[in-house]
């Protein structure tokens, strides 16, 4: 039974290009006002996701929009939006004549063109650039007004593709904040298409993780960075320090020695995820002895490759100023509460 506040349904959606199924039978369901990133490598289906709730894929099973079927509706009747990583603007028409494009194809008249582009502008961040070239603009300022276009015409869905993918680092974290807030502001409901984690994490209310066209993971992004669901997902995510492990009681058996795992850990075999921040540098005579191998600063902190003498190596989170040197022999305990008992089996069900 769907959600009464879903305003997005897939229902067994399937698209197979020759023998090979592009996506698997998935159902999803976005909320009204919702926020959904749906993330995964290349391949993974998240596009032909996307060009099926337009209606630019045929599929089977079912797509269904505020509770309507739309295996039957045009693309250009759905009243979505769609946005995509190289913006499609126009390049021979100004700011505003791009803007104000759906709203021409809607029949709105010059007036109320006028007074909408006028608004979008504004909240995007862009007052009084309608006469401005499009060739003129950054590209940050690009995105801003294929964002303004694509909201013009009030789609019930905005769909986003790789929104920010040509944009530089700095760029497109200060966007993706803005672009969170002004979807709050809005009411609008997002389904987003990334294969950058850390753009879905910040701007989603829930994260869809996709393999193979499956679904291996939804949640919030809390939720799917506390507790990835599989070995896949804990590596996509970038958590390599994952081995084959046999839970006993509070600690598992596992090529590093005995590690603590949570409370309430099924027991036997499985694979066992333990987060660098769960990876405690003591005294080489205190814990696993290992060799700082190398050293990795991340910003905030120093990413430290360490190398036990006869065990898969560890990944551990360090300040900057606690970082041991490269070539240093030190020991190292494991935190439970950053230990993630992962099943045997790769995606199931």
């Amino acid at each position: 039974m769907a959600d009464a506040g879903a305003l997005l349904r897939l229902d067994s959606v399937t698209v197979r290009f020759g023998g090979r199924a592009v996506l698997d039978a998935v159902d999803l369901e976005v909320a009204e006002h919702e926020i959904v990133s749906v993330l995964g490598p290349s391949g993974s289906g998240k596009s032909t996701l996307l060009r099926v709730v337009a209606g630019l894929q045929d599929a089977s099973g079912r797509v269904l929009l505020a509770g309507a079927d739309q295996t039957s509706v045009p693309v250009h009747r759905r009243g979505v939006g769609m946005m995509f990583q190289d913006h499609q603007l126009f390049p021979q028409r100004d700011v505003g004549s791009n803007v104000a494009f759906g709203l021409r194809m809607h029949g709105e008249g010059r007036a109320g063109q006028a007074r909408r582009v006028d608004e979008l502008l504004e909240l995007v961040g862009l007052p009084g650039a309608q006469r401005r070239a499009v060739a003129s603009l950054s590209g940050g300022e690009q995105q801003r007004v294929a964002l303004a276009r694509a909201l013009a015409p009030q789609p019930k869905l905005l769909m986003l593709d790789e929104p920010l993918g040509q944009l530089d680092r700095g760029l497109r974290e200060r966007l993706v904040v803005e672009l969170r807030h002004l979807f709050g502001r809005l009411g609008t409901t997002v389904l987003a298409v990334t294969h950058d984690q850390g753009e879905a994490f910040a701007l989603a209310d829930r994260v869809v993780v996709m393999q193979d066209g499956r679904i291996a993971q939804a949640g919030s992004p809390l939720e799917v960075w506390q507790r990835p669901a599989s070995e896949f997902v804990a590596r996509f995510l970038g958590f390599d320090n994952v081995v084959g492990a046999t839970v006993s009681g509070t600690a598992a058996d596992t090529p590093w020695g005995k590690v603590p795992v949570p409370d309430g850990s099924p027991e036997g075999d499985c694979r066992l995820l333990v987060r660098p921040t769960g990876v405690r540098l003591v005294p080489a005579a205190d814990g696993l002895r290992c060799t700082v191998e190398a050293r990795t600063f991340r910003g905030s902190h120093v990413a430290v490759l360490l190398r036990p003498d006869d065990s898969p190596a560890l990944e551990a989170e360090c300040s900057l100023r606690d970082a041991p040197e490269e070539g240093a022999t030190v020991g190292v305990a494991f935190e439970a509460g950053e230990v993630v008992v992962l099943p045997s089996d790769e995606l199931s069900g």
